[in-house]
């Protein structure tokens, strides 16, 4: 387990607990000084109690990867690249690499399946990603979720969801990775101008629409970049989609809100003092589509609000008159 964050948490609570052994890699060596005290991660989902019998947590990169089957990303997208950089080339050869971050690769505007099958010269029949409706905060108090485990190898998706299905947690396997990582990531910028709307004044009913409106651009923009029959209303897509637009504990709904009050991007970065993964999604996915054409007016306006500074107000005044 590469990150010491919340779903690091989160998926460490889960695969320990199904009797996993978790070799878990963190930045801090006081993190990892503490958890090895107490039990508990001191920074995120610290009331989740972690059986060091099984969990095993390290400052030494390599250590850890050396010594484990399967590789879980759960680094914010931003950190994926100067952290896997630090291993060798053939370090994952013989490795199954499972990303668990709903995000892009900055500066290359890539997924992070498409980053690390390159770096580390790996087909993606060994490659798959964690998706669904499944926050790291409900996860911790073991209410009923579900995941999808996304992967062109359907026996790996499988695999790996076996070692997640729990009493509170089923999960399920697929085999549209791109299609679910893609949508992954796009329901973070729609999450956001949610956020903004919201922090702006509007309320349920407009919500109601943009959420609607962001289906249909989630489907043109997926369907331009990998034509293939996907259902769009299945839980993998418009479930994670629905809980990180309206949940309390979506971090990116709650950077928007902060935004649309009037907070800077900064500002409310440093408050927040967590990862949005939105707000790099937003640059990587209007950049991506410069070659695509396709309409996305809701990307568009988050990127204007973000990036270009442009009123939230104006552009959800403008955004209002594009929905039907």
């Amino acid at each position: 387990m590469l990150g010491g964050g919340s779903w690091a948490t989160a998926l460490t609570k889960i695969l320990s607990e199904n009797g996993a052994r978790v070799s878990w890699w963190m930045r801090s060596k006081d993190d990892v000084q503490h958890l090895l005290r107490t039990r508990h991660n001191p920074r995120y989902l610290s009331s989740v109690a972690l059986d060091l019998a099984r969990v095993h947590p390290t400052t030494n990169l390599e250590d850890a990867v050396r010594e484990a089957d399967w590789l879980v990303l759960a680094v914010p997208a931003a950190f994926v690249q100067s952290t896997l950089d630090k291993l060798d080339r053939d370090a994952l050869k013989h490795k199954r690499i499972i990303s668990a971050i709903k995000g892009m690769i900055p500066g290359k505007n890539v997924l992070v399946t498409d980053y690390v099958a390159e770096r580390f010269r790996l087909p993606h029949t060994r490659l798959g990603v964690v998706a669904g409706p499944c926050h790291a905060e409900e996860v911790a108090l073991e209410k009923q979720s579900y995941l999808t485990i996304g992967s062109p190898d359907a026996e790996l998706a499988e695999e790996f969801s076996r070692l997640l299905r729990n009493r509170y947690v089923k999960a399920n396997a697929a085999q549209d990775l791109d299609g679910i990582e893609y949508c992954a990531v796009m329901k973070n910028i729609i999450a956001l101008t949610c956020g903004i709307a919201h922090g702006l004044g509007y309320g349920d009913n407009f919500q109601a629409v943009l959420v609607s409106n962001a289906v249909q651009e989630m489907r043109r923009f997926v369907h331009a970049l990998n034509p293939q029959p996907r259902d769009l209303s299945a839980s993998a897509y418009l479930g994670d989609l629905l809980v990180t637009a309206y949940s309390q504990f979506s971090r990116n709904r709650t950077f928007g809100n902060m935004v649309g009050r009037g907070y800077s991007v900064k500002s409310a970065q440093m408050e927040m003092n967590m990862v949005a993964e939105g707000y790099y999604a937003v640059k990587s996915i209007y950049e991506l589509n410069k070659k695509l054409q396709v309409a996305m007016p809701i990307t568009s306006a988050a990127y204007h609000v973000l990036y270009e500074k442009i009123s939230p107000a104006v552009e959800i005044e403008l955004l209002k008159e594009k929905f039907k």
